[in-house]
């Protein structure tokens, strides 16, 4: 099978020296949920952008490949690498939409790669594809503010948009940065449950990184534990004891312990049951992630 993720000896060092990658190995297979974890600085992040190929690790022996597709080989993006980016959806920690313009135009802008040069200067969408939008944020549960400006939904609210964005871009990797770092318990919750159902329905995969070790053994069967760079731990959450990451992190390891699981505190009754019953048929969204 090929690996919907695979990456060989990533190293990434920026300017002033600091090392943020050293040698990453990983493979990801598809239809996965996984976490990335680790303290601040760790190179969570750093990973994830690399993967979609909004940065280039160092020259040498470093390897990325989406669906079996190079992302980037020796430092050097991939000449197709537009059309490889339109199989990755991104959600990124602060949701990345245009705050004045309609929450339903920011989730079509995942169809532009399919679109011509003029129609994306435009914003001029079909027929279907704006049918394609609104399915997709109904998936998500905020139908009803299609035509709100971005800038008045909620930050939950807003990460859904985000996560609607991905489904027309018809993306089969989802990356999600620290998607419910800034969000109320509530929000954090939907946007979990989303990404989770995503996962287990469209059978995408979601690669997200969290700081919250308990929400990644809630919702990802398999967590990547960095550290200062480097892979210190790839196998089932469910392993992920304190006396683990202890052994890990040493003294780190109190910073991600000591993070609330505020998640946990809500009643254990999944929100997003909209997803399961938006379940995508034979149409544009069909394909969705």
């Amino acid at each position: 099978m090929t690996p919907a993720v695979r990456i060989r000896g990533l190293r990434k060092t920026f300017p002033n020296g600091h090392v943020a990658l050293d040698g990453v190995d990983l493979e990801v297979l598809p239809g996965e949920m996984v976490a990335v974890i680790g303290a601040s600085g760790s190179g969570k992040s750093t990973l994830l952008r690399h993967v979609s190929g909004l940065a280039r690790g160092d020259r040498g022996v470093s390897l990325i490949e989406v669906g079996g597709k190079i992302v980037q080989s020796d430092g050097r993006l991939s000449r197709d690498i537009r059309s490889i980016r339109s199989g990755i959806g991104f959600v990124f920690q602060q949701f990345n939409l245009v705050g004045r313009l309609p929450v339903i135009v920011n989730v079509l802008t995942g169809t532009l790669h399919r679109a011509s040069l003029w129609r994306g200067l435009v914003r001029w969408f079909s027929r279907e594809e704006m049918a394609a939008g609104i399915e997709a944020l109904k998936r998500v549960g905020i139908a009803e503010f299609a035509g709100r400006r971005a800038s008045t939904l909620s930050g939950g609210q807003q990460q859904r948009a985000a996560i609607a964005r991905a489904l027309v871009q018809r993306a089969r990797v989802v990356l999600a940065d620290e998607p419910i770092a800034s969000l109320d318990p509530e929000s954090s919750r939907k946007v979990m449950e989303i990404l989770s159902t995503i996962n287990r329905i469209d059978g995408c995969t979601v690669l997200v990184s969290l700081h919250q070790v308990n929400v990644a053994m809630k919702y990802c069967p398999r967590t990547v534990a960095l550290h200062k760079g480097r892979v210190v731990y790839d196998g089932p959450s469910s392993s992920l004891t304190p006396a683990l990451l202890r052994d890990l992190y040493g003294a780190e390891a109190d910073e991600i312990l000591s993070l609330p699981d505020h998640i946990s505190a809500l009643n254990d009754v999944p929100e997003n049951r909209s997803l399961d019953q938006h379940r995508p048929r034979q149409t544009a969204i069909a394909a969705a992630i």
